[in-house]
């Protein structure tokens, strides 16, 4: 007799799917009506299974989901730890930017966690992400303390690490619990940036309670085709922004260089910081150029 069990989506490869229930993992296979309705089970969905005697099963139903990535495909996020390298590789500020804003549309909490400071000492991320409303901490490799601190962040909560192929997202999960053994490789000089070690996403389940996912690729997302925020929603994007928006001259203000913006004055009093900001002038060029029609055909 076949029995109907929930749980949560671990992995996806090869048509076949990985669901973790309250008494063991399945591997499953999808129903044929979710092709049908052109809908593909994400890594961390919440599903229904139908269990077979032979220890397999059958996606029933997906849940749905509080948010979603479609590359890659991950979904009902909570967090996301950017990983940043204070050099080798140098930090974006400008696409870390836009990844954090991606994050803010969809109601996931930005993390920023710093490595590298042994290779160069600077504060100056830290500072900035702080300033910003963000939890931002530097994550010395190999202690402890450090690894206690990103655990206690984690417990409880599905977390995505994002960066780019270098800054030590696989070492920095392996420090946090070590059975995940994730690949690693060395910096390649020629290029500039990591090799590519993670082939696919999979949700790891930590000893302290709670899933992290490794997700190749995502450093590199284009913001209009994947996520496009509307010019009229990025300022929401921006925490930063909010004590000062309804303060501005004129409603459609777009806090780019107008002289009664109050956003633009408080950059230029350092209470938002310029990076930041000339991160929203260049989003901010870019979505007034796409209207809302365009969105979904953009999306196809």
């Amino acid at each position: 007799m076949k029995d109907i069990k929930n749980g949560i989506l671990l992995k996806g490869i090869g048509g076949f799917y990985y669901v973790e229930t309250a008494d063991a993992t399945y591997e499953c296979k999808a129903r044929g009506v979710f092709r049908k309705q052109s809908v593909t089970p994400f890594v961390g969905d919440k599903v229904s299974i139908e269990t077979n005697e032979d220890g397999t099963g059958v996606i029933t139903d997906i849940f749905p989901r509080k948010n979603e990535f479609n590359r890659p495909p991950l979904s009902n996020i909570d967090q996301l730890i950017f990983v940043v390298s204070t050099c080798d590789p140098a930090p974006n500020f400008l696409v870390l930017d836009k990844l954090i804003a991606i994050a803010e549309y969809k109601g996931i909490e930005p993390v920023i966690a710093i490595t590298k400071t042994d290779l160069k000492c600077d504060d100056k991320i830290e500072t900035i992400y702080k300033n910003a409303g963000f939890n931002a901490f530097i994550t010395p490799m190999n202690i402890p303390e450090a690894a206690n601190h990103i655990k206690s962040i984690l417990t409880n909560k599905i977390s995505a690490f994002i960066g780019n192929s270098g800054v030590g997202k696989s070492s920095l999960l392996n420090n946090i619990d070590s059975r995940l053994g994730l690949k690693t490789s060395d910096i390649s000089h020629k290029l500039g940036r990591g090799r590519h070690t993670t082939r696919h996403v999979e949700l790891f389940k930590l000893d302290c309670g709670g899933y992290v996912a490794d997700t190749p690729g995502f450093s590199s997302i284009d913001l209009e085709r994947y996520a496009i925020i509307l010019k009229q929603d990025l300022q929401y994007c921006f925490r930063e922004f909010e004590p000062y928006i309804d303060h501005c001259k004129f409603t459609s203000c777009s806090h780019t260089s107008e002289k009664s913006c109050a956003v633009c004055k408080a950059v230029t009093e350092h209470k938002i910081e310029t990076t930041r900001h000339e991160s929203y002038v260049n989003m901010y060029n870019t979505a007034k150029n796409i209207k809302e029609w365009e969105v979904q055909q953009k999306l196809k």
